[in-house]
């Protein structure tokens, strides 16, 4: 375990030599790497979001694809297509954007809902299938999507559907003056990122994967994980709650903190911390409580409060 958690903190000062004073954001990130869960990186522009993705694939020298989404892109440059071949008299198949180990889908709400569906096959089974036939992605498989939350002009809303897909939502947040300062002068010459290095690799990528599944679990810990799921159903505030799919990722989610605080069992702590960016984007809230001005993060902690350990 030890040497999981050098690595792993090594992967962090290393993301860290690009986003600078964003640690909690960059610990979700590793987190979810190692419970093999797609991200959703919810903020404003300009903020480090691609620079984020980019740093950990280099990080972990994991292959790395950048697709654009846009109103015109189609679902076959996503997956790939099929191209009958003359010489042969069959039918090929190449590959699309998909086959890499990491994708940044950037602003993926921009492109329509025909392209973001052919991502929902992917994001759970890690295959693509094109005119019947089912192709595996490659291992380790993670989807970084993108978008701007202030932006609906030009854009399609993620489906609650491909929302579930997503392990956790995580934001970066304006830098403090002193961080916006230090990443002045870090970037005054040329930006980090051209010459990161890797730290680690594909191998102790999945070492760390296979780690985080014998993170022992008490029962009494599952039962806390389904009373916090079943209380976003429950709860007046809330429309459509968490799904078991949700009780799953928070499962795992722990299992990863508690892996990476050097433990080998998880306590309650784990559950609480990990309970927001698993959660929130999941809930459909009311409208009642729209008019409240709540908002998923604020009743997932309200939960959190009222659901005894």
């Amino acid at each position: 375990m030890t040497d999981i958690n050098g690595m792993l903190l090594n992967v962090i000062e290393n993301v860290e030599k690009v986003i600078i004073g964003k640690r909690e954001a960059i610990e979700m990130a590793v987190c979810s790497f190692l419970c093999m869960g797609h991200v959703l990186i919810e903020d404003m522009p300009g903020v480090g979001k691609t620079s984020l993705v980019s740093a950990m694939a280099k990080s972990f020298d994991a292959s790395f694809r950048r697709v654009q989404f846009t109103p015109d892109i189609l679902p076959s440059d996503i997956t790939g297509f099929s191209m009958y071949n003359q010489k042969t008299g069959e039918f090929e198949y190449h590959q699309g954007a998909i086959m890499s180990n990491i994708i940044l889908a950037d602003e993926i709400n921009r492109t329509s809902p025909k392209t973001q569906a052919a991502l929902l096959e992917v994001m759970e089974e890690n295959q693509v299938t094109v005119d019947g036939q089912t192709y595996h992605v490659p291992q380790p498989f993670i989807v970084f999507a993108t978008q701007n939350p202030i932006e609906y002009l030009g854009t399609y809303p993620l489906p609650e559907a491909q929302l579930d897909r997503f392990f956790m939502r995580i934001s970066l947040g304006y830098p403090d003056a002193a961080e916006e300062g230090r990443m002045l002068t870090r970037f005054k010459t040329d930006n980090p990122l051209k010459t990161l290095q890797p730290v680690a690799n594909i191998g102790q990528l999945l070492e760390a994967q296979e780690a985080v599944g014998k993170i022992h679990v008490d029962e009494q810990i599952n039962k806390f994980i389904v009373s916090i799921v079943r209380a976003t159903r429950n709860s007046a505030d809330v429309a459509l709650g968490g799904s078991p799919r949700a009780s799953l990722c928070l499962f795992k989610a722990a299992q990863a903190w508690a892996l990476y605080s050097r433990r080998d069992y998880v306590i309650p702590d784990d559950v609480i911390k990990m309970a927001v960016p698993v959660l929130e984007h999941r809930l459909v809230l009311r409208q009642e409580a729209r008019l409240k001005r709540l908002s998923p993060k604020q009743v997932v902690e309200n939960i959190l409060k009222t659901v005894r350990v």
